[in-house]
């Protein structure tokens, strides 16, 4: 993860300059928000950093630079939606790139914590009503007559008295000239044309016709490639190793050491991998050679007994389960998990003599320009970076491992260098959301009415602030929505040797599973009907209530269903979004689980564009029911056991539920949505198959139910 440079604010005089030396056209520069980082509101409000850019060419053509990158998401079509909304442009002339890595004029260039959106469309709204007032300045000034009795339409300025027209490229180069002005008129959302509407992705094309390049595409002159055998235990290193077989193969041309492991450099791919396959390496294990699931089940069930840092305290939570006049206990643990993207880890490094070039499908380029200045000892500015297309992130391309194998192998033969990691790379050393275990009490007065909930969770952490806790170990379990009186989370540190990182939807994936189960609990406890008793709790939430009062009603909930079928429902927050799903489920002969149905109900505040909040929503759920079905990373004898698809599945088409989604379109505030869909289908397929079944599912993957 990195940080945004501190800078002093941008000139008046310096803005003009930057975009004077842009060239023809007009090319406008503006700040998007820095909250994304550890940085104080100081420090956030005084960055000058310029981060994403309009650039309008003299063929009317609008090119949106922006420093989010796309995985799928849509971020280069909903950032120019915004952008070209208060710009007045003409949608059918708008295309967006992405922005080349540069720290010095874009700060902070990552995509990650469904922020693009979220942090940047003030900012957005705000850079395109500037560029809006200062092309309708320009044409008042070709005219000779007053900016009043100008308006931009569709992508030009109109005179009204006398019906001129002049197009935003035939005005760019003197608008450029114009001063930017300081608080330019935002319009009424009751105007907005493009905002809101599910306009076509304009990624949609090149991915289709195959044009857009992937990181994985990337071919360049006098290129080798390889394949980097990594130590296959966690704090294991190389002993030895003989390269004579592998440099045997034909096409194989350096077998080399590099501080990742020893990288097999050949021709292409295949050569690449025949010359590993035939790599003899003697490992020294380290210390945790004897590390297993088991023994770290074991360390967390321990854990969580221990007094663990406080989260929130209302009340005397204690107290109150101790005196209820009824209480309900429950534990559950949830497994380490992969992320498994689609496209596999790839990079591909050009070190020379005075500089660097980078090619990866990266989430973070500045951190992967960065992790290449640290090991080439070039200064920033002397490594390019190009961001590529990514086959799907999920918060693993936020690393650079797989950068730093690319750099090193480049470096050490003086070419450029690509460095593919196969899937079983990466399941085996690659990182992993945080394995955990909870605790969790209820307590009921003598009215039935819950008075109390306690939650302990023990866990690996993510990021530790300097007060100890971990912020992602706790979200979606500290903020609980529901009107109880006494509540208590806490939190235990479980240091393992497993690297841990951003998973999609990182905390909340396990507590909203965790919490959402439990709030199923105490319902069925108190025999009472799993939505009404959530309706309940959640009056004090508006949102919640409504989001998941919606979901009930367009799901048909208390309806009758086939024989063998049953509902579940959840409602989580997350992101700033709430989600709520409810889940259809049947349980077959053999055990297994069938999902055949999700009715989801999101309120994501401002919606910029609903069919791509629908394919996230979409997508959040099949990420997430391949996690709750399957998903699971276990460890034997120090090594991690599974290697692809075929041991760590994800959903199959065959398999995948009918999704229907509904959209809360109430104004702000603004959302994230690329991971909001994920939290809740889990709690909401358990909570079915309990309605079923009678049986609760406390521990994932839900697997065969035997």
């Amino acid at each position: 993860m990195t940080t945004a440079r501190a800078k002093r604010p941008l000139t008046r005089r310096e803005f003009l300059e930057t975009t004077a030396a842009a060239g023809t056209g007009l090319f406008i520069g503006f700040h998007l928000p820095v909250a994304r980082t550890p940085a104080t509101a100081a420090s956030a409000a005084s960055a000058a950093e310029l981060n994403a850019w309009i650039h309008i060419s003299p063929d009317d053509m609008i090119t949106i630079l922006s420093s989010e990158y796309e995985m799928g998401q849509g971020v280069l079509t909903s950032i120019p939606m915004i952008l070209a909304e208060e710009l007045e442009a003409d949608w059918t002339k708008v295309r967006s790139e992405h922005a080349p890595t540069d720290s010095r004029k874009y700060g902070m260039q990552g995509t990650f914590g469904s922020t693009s959106i979220r942090q940047g469309y003030a900012s957005l709204r705000k850079a395109g009503a500037a560029a809006r007032e200062m092309l309708v300045q320009a044409a008042a000034e070709t005219w000779g007559v007053d900016t009043a009795t100008c308006r931009a339409e569709s992508g030009a300025v109109v005179h009204g008295p006398s019906s001129r027209r002049l197009s935003y490229g035939q005005l760019a180069e003197r608008a450029a000239r114009v001063t930017p002005p300081d608080n330019p008129r935002l319009k009424d959302p009751k105007d907005f044309r493009i905002i809101g509407r599910s306009v076509k992705r304009l990624d949609v094309a090149p991915k289709v016709t195959g044009e857009a390049t992937y990181g994985i595409d990337v071919r360049v002159p006098g290129m080798l490639t390889a394949q980097v055998v990594h130590p296959p235990f966690f704090g294991g290193k190389v002993k030895s190793f003989d390269a004579a077989r592998a440099l045997a193969v034909p096409g194989v041309r350096h077998v080399v050491e590099i501080p990742t492991g020893v990288a097999v450099i050949a021709d292409d791919f295949w050569s690449a991998k025949k010359g590993r396959d035939a790599l003899s390496v003697t490992w020294d294990a380290g210390p945790h050679a004897d590390l297993s699931s088991a023994r770290i089940s074991t360390l967390l069930r321990e854990l969580v007994e221990r007094p663990g840092l406080v989260a929130r305290s209302d009340g005397d939570a204690t107290a109150a389960i101790a005196a209820a006049a009824r209480r309900v206990e429950a534990a559950y643990e949830v497994p380490y998990l992969a992320h498994a993207p689609m496209e596999p880890l790839n990079c591909t490094a050009d070190v020379r003599a005075d500089r660097c070039e980078v090619w990866a499908a990266t989430q973070s380029p500045a951190g992967t320009q960065q992790a290449a200045a640290r090991i080439t000892g070039f200064p920033p500015e002397r490594v390019t970076v190009h961001a590529m297309m990514m086959g799907g992130g999920f918060g693993r391309r936020t690393q650079t491992d797989f950068v730093a194998d690319a750099v090193h192998a480049s470096k050490a033969v003086g070419k450029p260098v690509k460095v593919v990691w196969t899937r079983e790379d990466d399941m085996a050393a690659g990182y992993y959301r945080p394995v955990g275990f909870n605790k969790l009490s209820g307590g009921f007065d003598a009215a039935g009415k819950p008075v109390a909930w306690k939650h302990l969770i023990a866990s690996a952490p993510l990021r530790v602030g300097q007060n100890g806790m971990d912020g992602t170990a706790i979200e979606g379990a500290a903020n609980l929505p529901y009107a109880i009186p006494n509540v208590y989370v806490s939190w235990a540190r479980a240091d393992l040797p497993v690297p841990t990182h951003f998973w999609r939807s990182v905390g909340s994936s396990q507590n909203g599973f965790i919490t959402e189960s439990f709030v199923d609990e105490l319902a069925h406890a108190a025999g009472k009907d799993p939505v009404a008793f959530r309706l309940v709790l959640l009056a004090g939430h508006p949102r919640h209530h409504r989001a998941l009062k919606l979901a009930a009603e367009k799901a048909g909930w208390g309806t009758p269903l086939p024989a063998g079928r049953a509902r579940g429902a959840a409602v989580h927050e997350a992101f700033g979004s709430i989600v709520a799903e409810i889940a259809e489920v049947s349980v077959n002969g053999s055990g297994a689980v069938r999902v055949h149905r999700v009715v989801c109900a999101v309120d994501c505040g401002i919606v910029i564009n609903p069919d791509i909040v629908a394919a996230q929503i979409e997508s959040a759920i099949v990420f997430g029911l391949s996690a709750a079905l399957y998903g699971e990373i276990t460890l034997e004898s120090g090594r991690v056991k599974q290697r692809n698809y075929d041991d760590y599945p994800i959903l199959r088409m065959d398999e995948m539920p009918a999704v229907e989604t509904h959209i809360i379109a109430e104004g702000d505030p603004v959302g994230g949505i690329g991971e909001a869909g994920t939290p809740t289908i889990a709690p909401a397929v358990c909570n079915a198959v309990f309605a079923l079944t009678g049986k609760r599912i406390r521990k994932l993957p839900i697997g065969k139910l035997t």
